[in-house]
This record gives C-alpha cells, sequence and structure tokens, in this order.
C-alpha cells in the first residue's frame, strides 16, 4: 500500500511555498506522525508528518522547489520489505484505490531568534544575562539542535553568532561546511547510472566567482519580504512625517510605578504600552489612517488590531496584538512578550501574523536615531520609534536636557493627507508628553 504525502493547506491567503529540508532520506523507515520535510512559506514554516508507518519511497520534490497546495512531495510505502518503485502511487491511482489523505502540518514554527524585544528594551538584556548562565543546548535555537542532532555535531562545539551568543541554523551549517572542507578530497566516484538519471537541463551552478564569496539561497519568507516591499513602493504613495517626543513624563512614571506594576500585574511596564495606547487615541481622531485601500474603496476599520514588528533570522514578522483599544496596559504587555516568547520558541502560528490596521515598529533597539518605514500592506499608516537620546532642548524659555525620541509616520498619500500626518503626530506626542491626558483617552 502507498501513501501519497502532499503539500497540505497552508493557511489563509497563503498558497504556495518552498521546500526546505527533507528529515528523511529515501529508505528510511518512519512513524506515523514523524515530520518529514520542511516547508517554508512567507509567513512561518511547517513541518508535514507522516500519516502512516512504513518507508519512505521517492521523493518527489527537491529542498529549494516551489510547491502548491496538493503536489506531490513523497510516498510512504508499506513496511515489510523492498520499497515499491517510484511509479507505485501512479499505480494505485489506475486500480482505483485514489490518493490517500492530504497530511496536516505539525504546530507552525518559524526559524527565527529574536533579534531585539521589541515591548521593553531592558528585557532583552535581562535575556542576554540570562544566556550566560544556561548550558549551551538551551542557547541554541529549535532548528538549530535537530540540525547539529542530524548531523552528529557536538552543539556545544558551535560558537553562536545571533543574539546574546544564541546557536542559529546557520551556525551549524557554516561549522559542518568547514569540518567538511578541513577533509581530504574524496576520490571522484560518479555512478553511470546516476549520470543517466540527471535532467538534460541541470540547474545551473550557484558557485561563488571569489573564494571570498558565499552565495545563500533566498528563503521564501525572504523572498516574500522583498516582492511586498518592492510593491509597496510602486504601488502606495508613500511619504513620511516626524515630530519628536519628550520621553521625561513616561520615563518618570515608570520609574515610580514600575516595581509596583510588576508586582500587581506580573509583567514589565515597557515603552510600547504607551505607544499603542497613544496610537489608538490619536487614530480615533484620524481615522483614514486606521483603514485600507480595496480598489476604488476606501475601508475604515472601527476596531484596532496593532501589529508590533519584531525582527527575526529570516527577516521582519508582524504578530497583532487583536483589539488593542479594549486591553489594559498590562494586557497589552502580557499579549506583546507572549508573541515575542512564541517568536523565540518557534511558536508563532498564522493566526498570530493575520490581518492588522496599523503598524508599530521600533528600529531604537537597534540604535536608530532616524528612518523612514515601509507600509506594511494593505495598511496605509506605520509608526516608527527610535532611540531615546538626551539632548538640549528650550522648555520654557530654557535650554533644558531632556530624554528626546524623534517619531516617524509613514502613511498613503493616496487616502491620507499631509495634514492629516502632521496632526497625528502632534496627537501622539501630546498624550505621549502626558500620560495623565493618555491614561483619559485611552
Amino acid at each position: 500500500m502507498t501513501t501519497r504525502i502532499v503539500v497540505p493547506d497552508l493557511g489563509e491567503s497563503v498558497v504556495e511555498a518552498t521546500v526546505g529540508e527533507w528529515l528523511k532520506k529515501e529508505g528510511d523507515r518512519v512513524a506515523a506522525g514523524e515530520s518529514l520535510v520542511s516547508l517554508e512559506t512567507d509567513k512561518v514554516d511547517l513541518d508535514v508528518a507522516a500519516t502512516q508507518s512504513g518507508v519512505l519511497g521517492k521523493i518527489e520534490r527537491k529542498t529549494g522547489e516551489d510547491v502548491q497546495i496538493g503536489d506531490l512531495l513523497a510516498v510512504i510505502e508499506e513496511e515489510g520489505g523492498q520499497a515499491a518503485p517510484a511509479k507505485s502511487a501512479p499505480q494505485d491511482e489506475q486500480n482505483g484505490k485514489g490518493p490517500a489523505p492530504a497530511t496536516e502540518p505539525t504546530a507552525p514554527k518559524t526559524e527565527v531568534t529574536p533579534a531585539a524585544e521589541i515591548a521593553n528594551p531592558e528585557n532583552a538584556k535581562a535575556e542576554e544575562a540570562s544566556i550566560d548562565g544556561v548550558e549551551s543546548e538551551s542557547r541554541a535555537t529549535p532548528v538549530a539542535k535537530r540540525m547539529a542532532a542530524e548531523k552528529g555535531v557536538d552543539i556545544g562545539e558551535i560558537a553562536g553568532a545571533g543574539p546574546g551568543g544564541r546557536v542559529t541554523k546557520h551556525d551549524v551549517e557554516s561549522y559542518v561546511q568547514e569540518r567538511e572542507s578541513a577533509k581530504p578530497a574524496p576520490v571522484a566516484e560518479a555512478k553511470p547510472e546516476a549520470r543517466a538519471a540527471a535532467p538534460s537541463t541541470p540547474a545551473p551552478q550557484l558557485a561563488p566567482t571569489r573564494q571570498d564569496e558565499e552565495r545563500i539561497r533566498m528563503s521564501r519568507r525572504r523572498r516574500t519580504i522583498a516582492e511586498r516591499l518592492v510593491e509597496a513602493q510602486q504601488t502606495a504613495a508613500m511619504l513620511t512625517t516626524f515630530n519628536e517626543v519628550d520621553m521625561k513624563a513616561i520615563m518618570d512614571l515608570r520609574q515610580r510605578r514600575r516595581d509596583d506594576f510588576k508586582t500587581r500585574f506580573g509583567v514589565g511596564l515597557g515603552f510600547m504600552s504607551f505607544f499603542v495606547k497613544a496610537s489608538i487615541g490619536a487614530l480615533k481622531l484620524f481615522p483614514p489612517i486606521n483603514g485600507s485601500i480595496d480598489g476604488n474603496d476606501i475601508i475604515l476599520h472601527h476596531y484596532y488590531d496593532i501589529g508590533i514588528a519584531v525582527g527575526s533570522e529570516e527577516g521582519l514578522v508582524v504578530p497583532v496584538v487583536r483589539n488593542a483599544d479594549r486591553m489594559t496596559f498590562a494586557e497589552i504587555e502580557k499579549s506583546i512578550n507572549t508573541m515575542v516568547e512564541k517568536v523565540q520558541g518557534g511558536t508563532l502560528s498564522l493566526e498570530d501574523l493575520r490581518g492588522g490596521t496599523f503598524t508599530i515598529t521600533n528600529g531604537g533597539v537597534f540604535g536608530s536615531l532616524l528612518s523612514t518605514p515601509i507600509l506594511n500592506p494593505p495598511q496605509v499608516g506605520i509608526l516608527g520609534m527610535h532611540k531615546i537620546e538626551q539632548r538640549a532642548v528650550v522648555v520654557n524659555n530654557e535650554i533644558v536636557i531632556r530624554p528626546m525620541m524623534y517619531v516617524a509616520l509613514t502613511y498613503d498619500h493616496r487616502i491620507v493627507d499631509g495634514r492629516e500626518a502632521v496632526q497625528f503626530l502632534v496627537a501622539l506626542k501630546r498624550l505621549l508628553e502626558d500620560p495623565e491626558e493618555l491614561l483619559l483617552a485611552g
């Protein structure tokens, strides 16, 4: 009996994937529920599992190939002897058995590590401090651990280049490549039959042109990010306006209430909850910035699903805090922390990334003083936070030193005018510089 392993349903709006890494080889015995191959999508990576025990037969799609829902990936032959030939799957269909049901993906995962703790920079420092005190295995990403086990590599010997010294997939790949290159070159053992089976038009070799160059295949997520960013540049009339915010009132409030907030709610009071609340207050004053464009129609969203941009190994991901206008400061902080933990643990789901009406990105955690963020279509507004810098400013006709932050709003000029964009940032500034008004507006 032959079971077909096909590309499963990939989730809302996702119709295509790229074959990542095969976790089993042809001829390997597999158990029901055991992961066979990883599929890369533009949002998360999915493991496709075996639906029955047996022997993995012919692998139809190789690493790097693009596939669509329902495409045949491989076949599993019934255990109990030699695997049936590769054409047994079509023969089963001719015999009237029909294809077996599509395999279901295991829990979605992302091959990412936290490039920054977006909600609270202080949490990032605590994370780095905790990493130094744990054993080497726990400082590696789940994908890196799995790859090291498959390659027979002691992960403790690998130096991590990720945040806080975490070992990533690319660290393992580099270590294995260096180890293999140190071995003596093997005697050529090309087999005639293997050459005969090669395709008539082989794919072009992606060899580097110099010894000090490296060519890396672009992941499905990185390709999609590139396409979406170019699309945003080509289809939206993007414009960015700036303002600056005196962060002293918020920093003083956090200093006074930090310990009490942590004791009462079990979560730290970060800057992001203030910016989420202030953004919602300003969006209520200027509804088109919380809208989107559908053809010739403007859609005004009377709910506030705020996307929080988080950097990862494979590129930017934007998990969404849903109905943020109904949340308290503590609930917003807990929701953001949960999303960041999912990114770190590789458990972010498609549902976590779906939708969103407005996005906030914090380049300040990387040290950015000023930037022009790019829209996240179909949204028409994105707020950029930046590094807090002590600067001389004039307050009540006196020059004083204050913690200042530049903020940037990129907007789609097709439905948002410059007047609205500027007034949005003015309202945001007023709410952030007066937390009491922010509390009333919230």
